[in-house]
């Protein structure tokens, strides 16, 4: 069966937002900011330790006001309301990167820091609309189909700022170039949005109230307080907790790391295009076979190939080995995104799959904020890099032994 209207806009508007992953996350930001530091009299590792710490705190501030606009954004016409601000906080600080300063290094993170704010905070109600747009047999491929088309479409802008870069065909500094990307990042985010904005609506909802706030407080109290009644969910959120920050921290962290080794910047973004290249057809893979065997035997499959990532890693020397290891990123890193978010869904009650989707993005979160501060502190420690990434391999261990007692039946919608 074709995709309908609506869920062809819900997967639109990953191929609008997963620019800023690779662009400003992954790519352009990092890269830049390097310069910045390196132009202040920061050492290289000190610096890839500070972008660690800038990724906890952004990732701190959204996690603590996750699960009340979540429980907030059930009650009818409040989901749309709160998509909307999120995107537009994340898209204008994007824009706003371009009047920073070259030598402001501190204020640079702090306006990377709210752009984050926004994208993180967008996709708490972004992930929670895949209820609405889809049903519980279709969830995994509408949820694939997201991550794997937002790889493709990060590609596009991605590969013009290359084109940019590598063949000087525009008569401008370095740092100039920089601002267009920021730019085309923003645009590409606002534009591709529309779909989104236009065709899908919140159908599953609680009615709305008077006092929405501090009766949604109320509602998340008495969830707090009666956990117990949703073993299963609680169990997964504490699996997905530690899997998903190594994966989180190895994304992020993955340009930082790789100038550590002292791999140049064209090698770096010619392997990070090839990585979102790779990803395309895994992550709609991951979807196919989900579909025929189920999701949790192929989140563990994800997750096995991450602790051999991490193992890999601490032989890594050359750029060979950072090659070989972003293309095992590459074959994984949308399928456990994609199958964990369906995998969810399937396990909540829909009416309030915000609330419920706000826990999701709290523990998802909370896990960013360990995994950056470990790897930015063994790397401290050590002086190696290598080492910080090897750090990572205690937290997909402990959440597959987690995920281990997690039942895949639809318990919460029966």
């Amino acid at each position: 069966m074709a995709y309908t209207k609506e869920e062809k806009s819900w997967i639109f508007q990953d191929w609008a937002n997963s620019a800023y992953s690779i662009m400003i996350t992954t790519a352009i930001l990092p890269i830049y900011f390097k310069g910045v530091a390196a132009n202040a009299g920061i050492a290289a590792t000190t610096s890839t330790a500070y972008w660690g710490y800038a990724n906890s705190i952004g990732t701190l501030l959204i996690s603590l006001l996750a699960p009340i606009l979540g429980t907030i954004a059930d009650y009818q016409f409040f989901k749309k309301r709160f998509f909307g601000v999120f995107t537009a906080i994340g898209i204008a600080f994007t824009f706003l990167l371009i009047f920073i300063p070259t030598d402001a290094w501190l204020l640079l993170l702090g306006f990377y820091v709210l752009s984050l704010i926004g994208f993180s905070g967008a996709n708490i109600f972004y992930d929670a609309f895949l209820i609405d747009v889809t049903t519980n047999d279709r969830m995994d491929k509408v949820s694939s189909a997201g991550y794997a088309f937002g790889y493709l479409g990060s590609c596009i802008p991605f590969i013009i700022f290359i084109i940019f870069q590598a063949t000087g065909i525009l008569p401008i500094s370095d740092v100039a170039l920089v601002n267009i990307g920021f730019i085309m990042t923003a645009l590409w985010w606002l534009f591709f949005s529309i779909p989104m904005w236009k065709n899908v609506q919140q159908i599953h909802y609680i009615p709305a109230v008077k006092k929405p706030v501090k009766t949604s407080f109320k509602r998340l109290f008495h969830t707090i307080s009666h956990i117990s009644e949703h073993k299963n969910i609680v169990i997964f959120l504490i699996a997905y907790f530690f899997y998903i920050d190594g994966v989180d921290t190895i994304f992020r962290m993955a340009t930082s790391y790789g100038i550590d080794l002292g791999i140049s910047q064209t090698t770096l973004i010619l392997i990070l295009l090839m990585t979102q290249l790779v990803a395309f057809p895994f992550t709609l893979l991951y979807g196919y076979l989900a579909k025929r065997f189920s999701a949790k035997p192929l989140i563990f499959t994800a997750i096995f190939v991450y602790i051999i990532i991490c193992v890999y890693a601490v032989f890594m020397k050359t750029a060979l080995d950072f090659w070989i290891l972003a293309m095992l990123v590459g074959t994984s890193q949308g399928g456990i995104q994609a199958l964990s978010r369906s995998f969810f869904g399937k396990i909540i009650p829909k009416n309030r799959s915000n609330e419920f989707y706000g826990f999701y993005n709290i523990f998802g979160k909370f896990s960013a904020i360990i995994g950056p501060a470990l790897m930015g502190i063994i790397t401290q420690m050590t002086g190696k890099t290598q080492y910080g990434v090897a750090s990572l391999i205690v937290l997909f261990l402990a959440g597959g032994i987690m995920f281990l007692f997690v039942k895949e039946k639809n318990l919460e919608n029966l």
